[in-house]
Parts: structure tokens; C-alpha cells; sequence
């Protein structure tokens, strides 16, 4: 028998696959098969922009192959690509950052792997908001760390906030990984509370990593703001990272990229030289045109079809006794509470399956704190998907008391 190693004790399955499998499952019996007078499964339930990437990208890929040669890169990215995501700080954020500041990498999955290897060691833990995305807290356990989720409610827009930072802090703890906007909650934390929270963890001698890969999708001007950006030099010790899957549509390419205090490149660039050489030249080659006006224009007016897909979804959800306790300000997720209905939301989630060919994904994956109660659904999918599935969901519901 072969043994595997401890480490795996603390990475959980990703139930959002496994729902995924049910769900695929049941989309290919003769419930949801047309010729059968079955109906489709609508798939709800993965957190993917349904618009794939930008014209202008794809044409540049297709250059890229043409020339028929994709050397290595550099491990930290191709220069020009480094430099293109800067000047995007520039211009969308109005910041100045250094492009020798920005590592590429093999996705935000990569970029996080890099940043917790980089900074975190058996017997540190690092604080987290319950709920959160799962993988972030096991890239955290994969380091040998320990990722202490601390429950956040509606009151808190599901994130920590700078007073349970404080609270919780303990001689072990490291830093904090946060979400800004978050998934599975859609929710920002304010630029004065995330100040605060930075604050509070460069008093403690701790480190600050913010995932704002779905930052580009913000919908309120009020949240839409990047932690690097933070006064006091605060933003220069923040550790960001970011990904051209979710505003620039390049799920599969798999790209993403670090924002880095100047001490923590060598160490990182070390690490990626050994773990993966450098992210995908293709794929590079191509993000290049992602920062082309035409792309920008595309990529802006797919983020007003995914607001207006929200301003859609959550009402229709409340008029369900679906509650969305915080509407969601970015990204493509709604997180409803399901307990007027079920007191479990993987039995929700299942009946809803089931019964009306609906795909969604329970609480579970997310943290122990609202696992029981809450929902996630994605609207990344077609408007007209989104008001089938709401359709066979009030089909398959008992309308609210009171209503």
C-alpha cells in the first residue's frame, strides 16, 4: 500500500466537483433528456464567466502560434506583460506600481501556492473569514500552516473585519488571507476596514495577502478600490493577487499574477524558477492584447451584463424566501440562505437537482459557519439561463408565508 503524506489529512474534497458530478450525472439521464420530455440541467453552479476571452486575445494566440516558436520565459513573466499589467494599475486604478513589483504565474492558484510556500511554515496560522473559497485556505495547509476560519456574518458583509482581526490574534498567527471581492459571498470589504485590518497586522508583525481576482468585476464605486492602494504605506506591504480568469474571461489559460513587496521577489521568483520554470509563453503572448482599448471596452461591457444579471437574480431569489442577506457588489455569485425551505442546503441543493434541473452549490465547501443554511449560485451564465432556472425554482417551491 502506498503511503501518502500527512499533509492530505488537511486538504477536505472540494465538494463543488462533487456536486458538479451529481449534477452531470443527472444531466444525462432521461429526466434531462429533450427527446424524452426531459429538460435541460441549467449549470449554476461553477464559478465560470460564460464569455471566454476577448476577440483581440484569441487573435494573438493565434499570431503567437503562427511564429511557431514559444521559448521559456522569464519565471517571473515576460517583461512586456509585466509592464502592461502595471500601467493597467495606472490607468483603472490610478496607481503607480513597479512592474518589477509583478511575478506572473500559472493562474491565482499558482500565485497563491508561490505566496503561502514564500511565507508560511509549520506552526503559523493564518486568519481567515468563514465563509471563504475553500482551495485559498488549503493552499494555506499545503504550506504546512494552518488557516483558522473566523466566522464573519451578514452584519460584517461576510469578511473580517479589523476588530476580530485584533481579537483573534495570537502569538502563532502570521497574517491574514482575505477575499476583496469575495467568493462565494459576491462581498467587498471597504477601503477604510481593509486600512484598518492592514494596520492592525503590520502593528503585529504579521503579513497581509488579498485575492482580488475578481476586483475588475466590482459593481459599486465605493468598493472597487485595490489594498494596494492603501495610504500610509500601507499598500506597499500588502501581498495581491490577481488573475485574467474572471474580468478578462482566460479561464483556461491559466494566468494570474502577484503583486509583491520589493523584498519578496527573489524569494518568489526562486520558488516558481523550481516549481513550474514559467506560466504558459501562449498564454502570455496572448494576455498581451487583453490591455488593448477594444479588449477593455469588451471586458466593461460584459461587467454591466453581469450587474445587470444581478440586479435580476437577487430580487427574484428574496421573493423566493431565498434570502441574500448582503447583495453582492462584484463578481458573479449570489449566497442565499435556504432555511425558510430545508434545513440542510445539500438537501437543497440535491432536491433542487432533482426536481427542477437546477444546479447549485451548497454551503459546505465554504466554512462550517452558514454551511448548514446557505446556497451559492453563480450568474456567469446567459440571462436567459438565469430566468429558466429562477422559473423552475419557483415551480418547485412553496411560495413565502405572506406573500
Amino acid at each position: 500500500m502506498i503511503r501518502t503524506a500527512g499533509r492530505l489529512e488537511h486538504i477536505e474534497p472540494f465538494y463543488v466537483m462533487e456536486c458538479a458530478k451529481a449534477a452531470e450525472a443527472i444531466a444525462h439521464s432521461p429526466a434531462c433528456d429533450p427527446a424524452q420530455g426531459g429538460e435541460r440541467m441549467i449549470f449554476l453552479n461553477i464559478g465560470e464567466p460564460d464569455f471566454g476571452a476577448a476577440p483581440a486575445v484569441l487573435r494573438a494566440a493565434e499570431q503567437a502560434l503562427q511564429r511557431g516558436r514559444l521559448p521559456y520565459t522569464p519565471a517571473t513573466g515576460l517583461p512586456a506583460l509585466r509592464e502592461r499589467i502595471a500601467a493597467w494599475y495606472g490607468s483603472r486604478f490610478g496607481l503607480r506600481i513597479a512592474p518589477e513589483r509583478i511575478v506572473v504565474t500559472a493562474g491565482a492558484s499558482a500565485a497563491l501556492q508561490l505566496a503561502c510556500l514564500a511565507l508560511f511554515e509549520p506552526g503559523d496560522e493564518v486568519l481567515m473569514p468563514d465563509p471563504s473559497y475553500p482551495c485559498n485556505r488549503h493552499f494555506v495547509a499545503a504550506a504546512g500552516a494552518t488557516a483558522r476560519l473566523l466566522p464573519a456574518g451578514a452584519g460584517a458583509r461576510f469578511q473580517l473585519d479589523a476588530a476580530s482581526v485584533a481579537a483573534q490574534w495570537r502569538p502563532a498567527t502570521r497574517g491574514v488571507l482575505l477575499a476583496s471581492p469575495g467568493n462565494p459571498t459576491g462581498t467587498s470589504i471597504a477601503t477604510a476596514e481593509m486600512a484598518a485590518i492592514a494596520r492592525a497586522v503590520r502593528d503585529r508583525g504579521g503579513v497581509t495577502l488579498v485575492d482580488e481576482i475578481y476586483l475588475g468585476l466590482s459593481f459599486d464605486a465605493a468598493y472597487g478600490h485595490s489594498a494596494l492602494g492603501l495610504a500610509d504605506g500601507l499598500g506597499e506591504d500588502i501581498v495581491c493577487i490577481n488573475s485574467f480568469s474572471k474580468y478578462f474571461g482566460m479561464t483556461g489559460w491559466r494566468l494570474g499574477w502577484l503583486v509583491l513587496p520589493p523584498a519578496l521577489v527573489g524569494p518568489v521568483e526562486r520558488l516558481a524558477q523550481n516549481l513550474y520554470i514559467c506560466p504558459s509563453t501562449l498564454a502570455q503572448q496572448a494576455a498581451l492584447a487583453c490591455f488593448e482599448p477594444a479588449s477593455i471596452a469588451e471586458c466593461e461591457r460584459r461587467r454591466d451584463e453581469l450587474r445587470a444579471r444581478r440586479d435580476v437574480v437577487v430580487p427574484a431569489l428574496r421573493a423566493l424566501g431565498l434570502d441574500v442577506p448582503v447583495a453582492p457588489d462584484g463578481a458573479f455569485y449570489a449566497w442565499f440562505d435556504c432555511s425558510r425551505h430545508s434545513p440542510d442546503s445539500w438537501d437543497f441543493c440535491f432536491e433542487m437537482m432533482r426536481r427542477a434541473h437546477v444546479a447549485l452549490t451548497p454551503g459546505r465547501d465554504f466554512g462550517p459557519a452558514l454551511a448548514q443554511r446557505f446556497v451559492r449560485l453563480s450568474y456567469a451564465s446567459a440571462l436567459d439561463d438565469l430566468q429558466q432556472a429562477l422559473g423552475r425554482l419557483a415551480r418547485e417551491l412553496p411560495a413565502p408565508a405572506g406573500r
